[in-house]
């Protein structure tokens, strides 16, 4: 079975931090959004999160920085939104503030095996 048939089509709430290691393992090419419900850039990237998730062979995990300080600190988010493109498991690229679609998706499909 290839990875692709596997990877969700619809972004991926984060609910419990310990599921975040498996998440970022569990597919080769994962688009981490940073995120707050009260931030505004954050609900206008919400479209083109969405469209990484059905238009790319990346999953894409929503993480909101409010019931996960934590794991936003250990990842240094400092400004949302921040996202993480992980390949292979590792995190291979950041960007911080609102990004376009085009943005995304590039960053997203460089790092698609």
């Amino acid at each position: 079975m290839s990875s692709t048939e596997s990877v969700p089509t619809e972004p991926i709430q984060l609910d419990d931090a310990a599921d975040f290691d498996d998440l970022v393992a569990e597919h080769d090419t994962v688009l981490v959004d940073f995120y707050a419900d009260w931030c505004g850039p954050c609900q206008m990237m919400e479209p083109a999160v969405e469209a990484v998730a059905a238009d790319t062979d990346a999953a894409v995990v929503k993480v909101d920085v409010d019931q996960h300080q934590a794991l936003a600190g250990e990842y240094g988010v400092q400004g949302i939104p921040t996202l993480l493109v992980f390949a292979g498991g590792e995190l291979a690229e950041r960007m911080v503030g609102a990004q376009t679609e085009s943005a995304l998706q590039d960053a997203v499909t460089k790092h698609v095996a």
